[in-house]
């Protein structure tokens, strides 16, 4: 029976994700706690962005697509007292609040952290400093689509992947919300319809087409697998393509949109396909 092996979250858009028991799908179809934060670049502070968008380009701010050296940090977000903690090679890099001082302190850190790594320069580049820590630690709205959605890969399509490499593939490459197990290599990419995963009842929406952050080595950020390439050559893919996108049927997708039912969904949970 498919069922539920690993969940995860990612409070800062681009950062390292956390390993949870548990994760709440809220009614607007986003999970609770999930790209509630993010850095963006001195260039892209248009009103838009002020006003709060439902979505969040990569380009508009740090991301592990062009920013790999992200993956060896290790993050934390606690979202009763809503602070940050940031380590690095085991120990505290930075630690604070949402307040003025505490935004003030993570992204001096980061902002050193990355302009000393290999992508440094990068950064430096015209329009991109100083970075602001943006978002309310709240609102989950710095995905990459403007619609919400829950992500979820199978082990099996990481295992074939693995082999078609020649190496060993982590799944926290693929940044997904939920990992699965008992189900074929690249199963997921035919789903239709209802998946219900433990009580929670979502759809099948699109496939989900892989970028350069697939390429960041998950602890070292060391770019040591080529992935796109992978997909598209030696397994004959279209399109570099693993995993797919789940929506809450009823809920619009728009932030804070309560018209869906969600729920929770739990490591070991079975998932229901039809």
């Amino acid at each position: 029976m498919p069922h539920v092996v690993a969940l995860y979250r990612y409070p800062v858009k681009g950062f390292t994700p956390e390993s949870l028991d548990a994760l709440t799908v809220q009614t607007d179809g986003r999970i609770a706690g999930d790209r509630v934060l993010a850095f963006r670049f001195a260039a892209a502070a248009t009103p838009e962005d002020r006003d709060g968008l439902d979505y969040w380009p990569k380009s508009k701010g740090l991301a592990l697509e062009s920013f790999p050296g992200l993956a060896a940090l290790r993050l934390a977000y606690d979202d009763a007292t809503a602070r940050v903690r940031i380590e690095h090679d085991g120990k505290t890099l930075v630690e604070g609040g949402l307040d003025e001082d505490g935004r003030a302190a993570i992204t001096e850190a980061v902002t050193a952290f990355v302009l000393s790594s290999p992508e440094g320069k990068r950064l430096a580049r015209p329009g991109r400093l100083p970075l602001t820590l943006v978002g309310d630690g709240v609102r989950s709205r710095f995905q990459d689509r403007s619609r919400g959605y829950v992500s979820v890969h199978s082990r099996a399509s990481v295992g074939a992947l693995s082999a078609a490499l020649r190496q060993t593939i982590d799944d926290r490459r693929f940044r997904s919300n939920v990992v699965i197990d008992g189900v074929e290599a690249w199963g997921e990419l035919s789903w239709e319809g209802e998946v219900r995963i433990g009580d929670v009842r979502l759809a099948a929406a699109g496939p989900i087409v892989r970028c350069l952050a697939t390429h960041a080595n998950p602890d070292s950020g060391a770019r040591d697998a080529k992935v796109l390439t992978t997909l598209t050559g030696r397994l004959g893919q279209r399109e570099p393509t693993l995993g797919r996108l789940l929506i809450l049927p009823g809920a619009s997708g728009t932030v804070g949109d309560g018209s869906g039912i969600g729920g929770t969904i739990r490591v070991a949970d079975e998932v229901v396909i039809g």
